[in-house]
C-alpha cells in the first residue's frame, strides 16, 4: 500500500478553467494532471519528490483552487466523472440464481440421471426426478431472492449534503452552499465541521483541532488527528495512507475541528468503493460446500458403477441384456438420496425464515445457516461487541499512587465545564465517565455540587496536537483569580507542568504500568492565574501543579460474559481480532472470563508484530492457542482468519467496517449488524439486528437444528437406500426374475419421499445443538455401511420368509407376491428406520418426533394396504397369505432390536470420541 501520492507538478493553471476536465485516478495513487497540455489540460502523472504532493501541487493537478470551481465547471465535471455515489448493486436475475442451483452436486447427478431415464424410456423415473430438480432449485432460488431484498431495504447513503465552496464565474467571490453529495466532482472545496460525514476521498488545505474518527475503514476505536501539510513527513512515508494527517476518506466522520479540504476522488474511485468491489471476491470452499460434496462424490461413485455392474452381472449370469437397463438405472437412483436438494432447502429456508421472523436475522446465503451450525471458532472484534465503547472510571490516584477524591473531584471540574462551554458534535465520553464516577462519590464531588460551586469561565477545547483540553473556572471565595483545570495525555500534561525531569520520568514510568494492565489514563493538573477579561489560549497551560491519574476502563456489554459462557458451552471458541492495545485487549477479556487452561494471564495475547514473523503454517498452531491478537490490520485479521481455516476450523468473523471486509470474505461466514456500513452488510452472509453476542448464539442454534436434521435425513436416508441396494442386487442375480419392477422401485421411491420431507419439519434434538455439526464424510460412510449391511440382513431373512410362505405358489403368481411382499417389506423397514434412529438418544427425545413419527406411521400403512388395493395388480403385485405377515413380524421384531442396539453402541463410540 503507498503511504502518499508520488508526483510533482509543472507549471499549471492555478483556478479552474472551463471545460476541462477533471482526470483523477483513485487516490491515494499517483493524482494525474500535474503536466499542462493544449488549454491548460493536465495530461501527464504529477512527479513530486519526497514523499507526496503539496497542497498547491494537488490544486493544480486537479485545475482547482482554494476559492473552489465555477459551477459551470462542476457541472461538466459531473457529467463526465459520473455521480459521487456508490456503485450500483445489482440484483441477480431469477433465469440465473435458477441455473446457479444447479450447481449443487447431488441436483446436477438427478438430473443426469432423469435426462438417462428418459433416453431408456423410464419416463415416471425421469418426471419424478426432474420434478425434484425442479423443486428444489425453485426452493433456493426464491429464499436468497428473499434475503436479497431484506438485505437491499438496508442500504443507506453514506452522506446526504455537504458544504461546498463554488463561484458563479472567475470575478465572483466564493460562496458557501449545500449540496447533495451525489454532485460533489474532484477539485470541488469542501468545509468540515463537528458530526460531518467525510463525503469523498479528500486532501485538507487548512484545519483547526479536526479529529476523524475512521473505525469503519481501519478499526481503530479512538478518533484520529488531521491536519494540513505543506510538506509531507517522510517519516511517515511507511505509515500507510490511513495515517497520513493530511488525507481523510469516504466513510470516516469528524469528531471535533473543522477543515478545508479539496476533494481528489468521488464515486467508484474512492477507498471505500475499493472495499465495496471487494465484495465480488469469491470467499474460498465453505463447510457446507466441503462437507456436502464429499458425500456428494463418495455416493456419485457407487451410483456411477451401479448401472455398468447390474448390466454385467445380469449379462454373465442370467444372459439378460438391455432389457434390465430401466432396472440398472431405477436401481441407481434407489441409491440417490434424491430428495437432498428439497431437504436441504427446505430446512435452511424454514431455519432462515425463523430467524427473520424471531430474531431479526437475515441469512443472506442458505448454505450460510448450515455453516452457523458448524463454526467451532468465532472471531470478532471487542469494540461495541464485548464491551459497551463507553468507559468508566476504575480509579483516582495522586503521584505517590494513592486514592485521592480530590483528583476526580477537579477533573469533574474540569470535565463539567468542557462540556458546557466547548461546541462539540456529541458528549465526549471521557468526559462523561469522570462525571458519573464524581455523581457515584457523592458531596461534595457529585456534578450538581459543583456546579453550584465553581463558576465557568472559558474553556480551551482539546487539540490532536496539545492533547489536552483546560477549563478555566471561579472559585468560590477567591475574588481575582482563576482557576486553570487541564486534563488529557499524560506526557502532554507533564510537559506543561513545574516539575525535574526525574519526577516526569517517574510518573511517565508509573503511567506506563498501569497502562500495560490495560487501563486507559488521564492525567489532571491546574493552577492559579490573576483574573482577566481576554481569552484564554494554550499559551497559559504552563507551570501546572500535577495532582494526579484517571484510570479508566471498558465496560463490558452486559449480556457479553453470559453470551460468552454459553458459547463456550457449545464448543464456539472465541477469538478477538482488534486494532486496540494488547493491555486493554487483555484486560477486557479478562473481566469477562474468557480464559484459556493453562495461561498465565489468563488470556494469550499475540500482537501484530509477532503475526508477521510466522510462516502460514506457524500461524495456524499460534492462531489455535491464542486468543486475543492485538495491533490488527485489516490484513492481518483476514490472514488469521485464513489460518484457523486451513487448520481445520470453521470460522465466524463479526464485523461492521471496510476494515473487516478482508476477514469477513476469508471466514466460511461472514456476520455484520445492521447498522454496519453498506459494504460490509453486502459482503456478510448473515445480517444481525443488532451487534450481540446473544443473537450469534441464536442463529447458532438454528444453524445446528438446522443441520442436524439434514444430518438424520442422510444417515437414515443412505442407510436405507444402501441395505436396499445391496439386496436388490443380491436377489437379481439369485431370482430367475427381476426382484422388483421399475415401476415398483419408482413407486416405492416416492412413498420413501414423501415421507422424508417430515425431516425438513423435524425438531431438532437438543442433542443435535450441543456441539458444532459437521457432515463428515467418513463418519457418515461407516454409518452408512454399518446400519446398512443391518438392514441387507433384514432384507435377506425378508426373502427366507417369503419363501417359506410363498413355497406352494409358483409362476406369475409367485412372482407378484414376492414382489408385493418385498414392497411390503421395504416400506415397513424404512418407517422403523425413520424413528428409531431419528437423532435423539433418549426415549423422550425420540417421542417428540411428532412429523416424524405421523411421516413412518403414514409410509407402513401404505407399504400394508397398498398391495392390497386395485393399484396392487396394476403394479404387478398380489395378495399375499395371513403367514407371511406373522413371520415378517417376527423379522421386523428383530431388525428393531438390532437398530437399538447398533444406535447404542454408535452413541457411545461418538461421546468417547
Amino acid at each position: 500500500m503507498n503511504s502518499a501520492p508520488e508526483g510533482s507538478a509543472a507549471a499549471g493553471p492555478g483556478h479552474p478553467t472551463p471545460g476541462t476536465p477533471a482526470p483523477v485516478t483513485p487516490f491515494p495513487r499517483p493524482v494525474a494532471g500535474a503536466g499542462t497540455g493544449s488549454g491548460g489540460r493536465p495530461d501527464g502523472p504529477a512527479s513530486v519528490s519526497g514523499t507526496g504532493p503539496t497542497p498547491l501541487h494537488i490544486l493544480r493537478a486537479l485545475d482547482s483552487g482554494p476559492r473552489g470551481l465555477l459551477e459551470t465547471e462542476a457541472e461538466d465535471r459531473l457529467g463526465r466523472t459520473g455521480e459521487n455515489t456508490l456503485p450500483a448493486w445489482r440484483p441477480v436475475p431469477w433465469p440465473r440464481r435458477f441455473v446457479r442451483s444447479l450447481r449443487d452436486p447431488f441436483t446436477a447427478v438427478l438430473l443426469c440421471l432423469g435426462l438417462v431415464s428418459a433416453l431408456v424410456s423410464a419416463w415416471g423415473t425421469a418426471c419424478v426426478t426432474l420434478a425434484l430438480v425442479g423443486v428444489s432449485c425453485l426452493l433456493r432460488s426464491a429464499e436468497e431472492h428473499r434475503a436479497d431484498r431484506s438485505t437491499a431495504a438496508l442500504r443507506e447513503l453514506v452522506a446526504t449534503t455537504a458544504t461546498v465552496v463554488r463561484r458563479a464565474s472567475p470575478d465572483s467571490p466564493p460562496r458557501e452552499r449545500e449540496v447533495p453529495v451525489a454532485d460533489l466532482v474532484p477539485g470541488d472545496v469542501i468545509r468540515l465541521g463537528p458530526g460531518d460525514l467525510v463525503p469523498a476521498d479528500v486532501q485538507l488545505l487548512r484545519a483547526d483541532g479536526l479529529t476523524v474518527h475512521q473505525s469503519a475503514l481501519t478499526g481503530e476505536s479512538a478518533p484520529v488527528p488531521k491536519h494540513a501539510v505543506d510538506i509531507p513527513d517522510p517519516a511517515l512515508s511507511g505509515a500507510g495512507p490511513f495515517a497520513q494527517p493530511q488525507w481523510c476518506f469516504q466513510g470516516s466522520s469528524v469528531t471535533s475541528g473543522s477543515g478545508t479540504a479539496v476533494i481528489v476522488a468521488t464515486g467508484g474511485e474512492t477507498r471505500f468503493a475499493a472495499a465495496h468491489d471487494g465484495r465480488a471476491r469469491q470467499r474460498g470452499t465453505s463447510a457446507f460446500d466441503r462437507s456436502v460434496q464429499g458425500i456428494s462424490w463418495t455416493l456419485i461413485r457407487f451410483m456411477l458403477l451401479t448401472p455398468p455392474l447390474v448390466l454385467m452381472a445380469n449379462a454373465a449370469l442370467r444372459g439378460r441384456g438391455l432389457e434390465t437397463l430401466p432396472f440398472a438405472v431405477a436401481v441407481a437412483v434407489g441409491m440417490t438420496p434424491e430428495m437432498l436438494p428439497v431437504i436441504v432447502t427446505t430446512t435452511l429456508a424454514r431455519g432462515a425464515a425463523r430467524l427473520a421472523r424471531t430474531s431479526g436475522v437475515i441469512v443472506k446465503r442458505l448454505p450460510a445457516l448450515h455453516d452457523l451450525g458448524a463454526v467451532d471458532v468465532l472471531c470478532l472484534d471487542k469494540t461495541g461487541t464485548l464491551t459497551e465503547d463507553r468507559p468508566v472510571v476504575a480509579g483516582a490516584t495522586n503521584g505517590a499512587d494513592r486514592p485521592d477524591p480530590d483528583v476526580l473531584r477537579w477533573a469533574a471540574i474540569g470535565a463539567l465545564w468542557t462540556l458546557q462551554l466547548a461546541e462539540l458534535p456529541a458528549p465526549d465520553a471521557l468526559d462523561e465517565a469522570v462525571l458519573d464516577a464524581a455523581e457515584e462519590c457523592g458531596p461534595p464531588s457529585a456534578g450538581g455540587a459543583v456546579a453550584e460551586a465553581y463558576e465557568g469561565v472559558a474553556v480551551v477545547p482539546f487539540d490532536p496536537v496539545r492533547r489536552v483540553a483546560t477549563a478555566v473556572v471561579r472559585r468560590p471565595g477567591r475574588l481575582g483569580v482563576h482557576t486553570l483545570v487541564t486534563k488529557g495525555a499524560v506526557e502532554a500534561v507533564l510537559q506543561r507542568c513545574a516539575m525535574d525531569e526525574e519526577e516526569r520520568d517517574r510518573l511517565l514510568g508509573l503511567a506506563n504500568r498501569k497502562a500495560e494492565s490495560g487501563l486507559r489514563l488521564l492525567a489532571v493538573a491546574r493552577t492559579d492565574r490573576a483574573s482577566r477579561p481576554g481569552a484564554y489560549t494554550p499559551a497559559d497551560e504552563r507551570g501546572l501543579t500535577f495532582l494526579g491519574l484517571i484510570a479508566l476502563r471498558d465496560v463490558p456489554a452486559p449480556s457479553a460474559a453470559d453470551a460468552l459462557a454459553v458459547l463456550a458451552r457449545r464448543g464456539v471458541a472465541v477469538k478477538v481480532l482488534t486494532g486496540d492495545h494488547p493491555g486493554t485487549a487483555a484486560r477486557v477479556c479478562a473481566d469477562l472470563g474468557l480464559r484459556r487452561a493453562g495461561s498465565a494471564d489468563g488470556c494469550d495475547v499475540v500482537t501484530a508484530e509477532v503475526v508477521d514473523t510466522l510462516s502460514e503454517a506457524e500461524l495456524a498452531r499460534v492462531a489455535d492457542r491464542a486468543t486475543v491478537f492485538a495491533r490488527c490490520t485489516p490484513q492481518h485479521k483476514a490472514r488469521i482468519v485464513s489460518a484457523l481455516r486451513a487448520g481445520g476450523r470453521t470460522t465466524g468473523f463479526l464485523g461492521d467496517g471496510v476494515n473487516d471486509l478482508p476477514a469477513l470474505h476469508a471466514a466460511d461466514v461472514g456476520i455484520c449488524p445492521r447498522n454496519a456500513v453498506d459494504v460490509a452488510r453486502e459482503a456478510a452472509d448473515v445480517v444481525l439486528a443488532e451487534k450481540d453476542l446473544t443473537a450469534i448464539d441464536r442463529a447458532v442454534l438454528a444453524g445446528r437444528g438446522s443441520s442436524g436434521n439434514i444430518a438424520t435425513y442422510l444417515r437414515i436416508t443412505l442407510s436405507s437406500n444402501l441395505g436396499n441396494v445391496i439386496a436388490m442386487l443380491t436377489a437379481g442375480l439369485l431370482l430367475p426374475f427381476l426382484p422388483m419392477l421399475p415401476a415398483q422401485v419408482l413407486v416405492q421411491n416416492l412413498c420413501f419421499d414423501a415421507a422424508q420431507l417430515a425431516f425438513a419439519f423435524d425438531r431438532p434434538a437438543a442433542s443435535a445443538l450441543r456441539r458444532p455439526t459437521v457432515l463428515r464424510p467418513r463418519d457418515f460412510l461407516r454409518f452408512i455401511t454399518g446400519f446398512g449391511l443391518l438392514n441387507t440382513a433384514a432384507d435377506l431373512a425378508t426373502f427366507g420368509v417369503l419363501a417359506l410362505a410363498l413355497h406352494q405358489t409358483s409362476g406369475d403368481g409367485g412372482e407378484a407376491a414376492f414382489h408385493a411382499g418385498w414392497f411390503t417389506e421395504n416400506l415397513l423397514t424404512q418407517a422403523l428406520v425413520m424413528v428409531l434412529l431419528r437423532t435423539g438418544r433418549s426415549s423422550a427425545e425420540r417421542r417428540a418426533g411428532g412429523p416424524l413419527r405421523a411421516a413412518a406411521a403414514g409410509l407402513a400403512a401404505v407399504g400394508v394396504l397398498l398391495p392390497l388395493t386395485a393399484l396392487g395388480p396394476v403394479l404387478g403385485m398380489s395378495a399375499l397369505p395371513p403367514l407371511y405377515y406373522l413371520l415378517l413380524g417376527s423379522v421386523l421384531g428383530l431388525y428393531a432390536i438390532g437398530l437399538t442396539a447398533a444406535r447404542r453402541r454408535y452413541d457411545k463410540a461418538v461421546d468417547g470420541h
